[in-house]
Protein backbone atom coordinates (compact mmCIF):
# COMPACT_ATOMS: atom_id res chain seq x y z
CA UNK A 1 0.00 0.00 0.00
CA UNK A 2 1.41 3.49 -0.91
CA UNK A 3 0.98 6.39 0.87
CA UNK A 4 -1.22 9.22 -0.37
CA UNK A 5 -0.31 12.28 -2.43
CA UNK A 6 0.54 14.54 0.23
CA UNK A 7 0.38 18.46 -0.81
CA UNK A 8 1.68 20.70 3.05
CA UNK A 9 1.55 23.61 0.69
CA UNK A 10 -1.91 23.36 -0.15
CA UNK A 11 -2.71 21.88 3.49
CA UNK A 12 -1.14 24.77 5.11
CA UNK A 13 -3.54 27.31 2.66
CA UNK A 14 -6.65 25.53 3.16
CA UNK A 15 -6.20 25.00 7.19
CA UNK A 16 -5.10 29.07 7.99
CA UNK A 17 -8.63 30.11 7.99
CA UNK A 18 -10.28 27.91 10.29
CA UNK A 19 -6.34 28.27 12.66
CA UNK A 20 -6.65 31.69 12.36
CA UNK A 21 -10.89 31.50 13.51
CA UNK A 22 -9.99 29.13 16.11
CA UNK A 23 -7.05 31.79 17.75
CA UNK A 24 -9.24 34.49 17.44
CA UNK A 25 -11.79 32.89 19.27
CA UNK A 26 -9.59 31.76 22.21
CA UNK A 27 -8.55 35.33 22.84
CA UNK A 28 -11.89 36.64 22.77
CA UNK A 29 -12.83 34.05 25.64
CA UNK A 30 -9.58 34.94 27.45
CA UNK A 31 -10.53 38.58 27.42
CA UNK A 32 -13.91 37.92 28.39
CA UNK A 33 -12.86 35.95 31.22
CA UNK A 34 -10.03 38.79 31.89
CA UNK A 35 -12.93 41.68 31.87
CA UNK A 36 -15.53 39.02 34.22
CA UNK A 37 -12.60 38.75 36.95
CA UNK A 38 -11.79 42.21 36.70
CA UNK A 39 -15.43 43.25 37.40
CA UNK A 40 -15.55 40.56 40.22
CA UNK A 41 -12.82 42.19 42.27
CA UNK A 42 -13.87 45.20 42.10
CA UNK A 43 -13.98 47.82 44.76
CA UNK A 44 -17.71 46.51 46.86
CA UNK A 45 -19.96 50.22 46.70
CA UNK A 46 -19.77 52.12 49.93
CA UNK A 47 -23.12 51.77 51.18
CA UNK A 48 -24.93 47.89 50.92
CA UNK A 49 -28.79 47.52 50.63
CA UNK A 50 -30.07 47.81 54.16
CA UNK A 51 -27.36 49.78 55.90
CA UNK A 52 -28.92 53.07 54.88
CA UNK A 53 -29.34 55.25 58.85
CA UNK A 54 -33.00 55.08 59.36
CA UNK A 55 -33.05 58.67 60.47
CA UNK A 56 -31.95 59.80 57.37
CA UNK A 57 -33.90 57.34 55.15
CA UNK A 58 -36.89 58.81 53.19
CA UNK A 59 -40.37 57.18 54.17
CA UNK A 60 -40.24 55.60 51.22
CA UNK A 61 -37.24 53.30 52.46
CA UNK A 62 -39.01 53.12 56.08
CA UNK A 63 -39.41 49.39 57.41
CA UNK A 64 -41.88 50.79 59.75
CA UNK A 65 -45.57 50.06 58.85
CA UNK A 66 -47.83 52.84 58.25
CA UNK A 67 -50.34 53.04 61.14
CA UNK A 68 -54.31 52.08 59.96
CA UNK A 69 -56.47 54.69 59.20
CA UNK A 70 -58.94 56.07 62.27
CA UNK A 71 -62.53 55.17 61.33
CA UNK A 72 -64.63 58.25 61.85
Amino acid sequence: MSPPDINLERQKRRHRGPLIGMAVGIVVVIGLVLFWAMRENAAPPTAAVGTMDPATAPAALSTEAPLPAADQ
